[in-house]
């Protein structure tokens, strides 16, 4: 269960986006950038949200920019016809640092480190996993149990509320457990891609 599968609904709706970004001159590459720029402007929203967590909705309000333009990317790219390998490259490079900082900055805030660690190889591992379906010939894997949209939804919502409620359990609150499942479910994301790829190679 991943919302990467409704990609083709997302790009529908954006429509009027493209054409707004189109009109004003915006590059794909450039919107990849600002995107990027919205994820590392995030994480250190939420680093610094240990010791204000009001942070904590401004770097939610980040990643669903960050969300909405890694879909206009592409979408614009498509409309202008300027897609292309290298397009592709720089997307995906960005994505991933995006991911790096946004969690990094997760678990600096509640100080966390061995936890952060353990999502982020998470995340990395489904995504390279995803892409290295097509290394070795295979279509690009998006499916398994969490992709990326799927966690900008959850840090979104998760952050977002996070000021506001006062639950915690085994020492950790709602972004720390946000952290243990990325580590656990992401691992097990990679390990199912892994699988589906080796049974289309045999």
């Amino acid at each position: 269960m991943t919302l990467d599968r409704f990609r083709s609904v997302a790009d529908r709706v954006v429509a009027p986006f493209v054409a707004a970004a189109e009109r004003v001159g915006l590059t794909p590459d450039g919107v990849s950038v600002v995107a990027f720029a919205a994820a590392a402007a995030a994480g250190v929203c939420f680093g610094l949200a240990g010791g204000n967590a009001t942070l904590y909705p401004v770097g939610a309000l980040l990643v669903m920019i960050n969300g909405w333009l890694d879909v206009l990317d592409g979408a614009l790219a498509r409309e202008l016809g300027t897609d292309s390998r290298a397009g592709d490259l720089l997307d995906h490079v960005l994505d991933r640092y995006a991911d790096i900082v946004v969690i990094a900055g997760l678990a600096a805030g509640i100080d966390r480190y061995g936890v952060g660690v353990a999502a982020v190889t998470g995340v990395l591992m489904t995504s390279y996993l995803g892409t290295q379906a097509q290394a070795v010939d295979l279509d690009r894997v998006y499916g398994g149990l969490l992709g990326r949209a799927d966690r900008l939804v959850l840090v979104t919502v998760v952050t977002a509320v996070t000021p506001f409620v006062d639950l915690t359990a085994a020492g950790l609150g709602p972004v720390g457990w946000l952290l243990v499942l990325f580590a656990v479910v992401g691992h097990l994301t990679a390990l199912q891609r892994f699988y589906l790829s080796m049974r289309a190679l045999r």
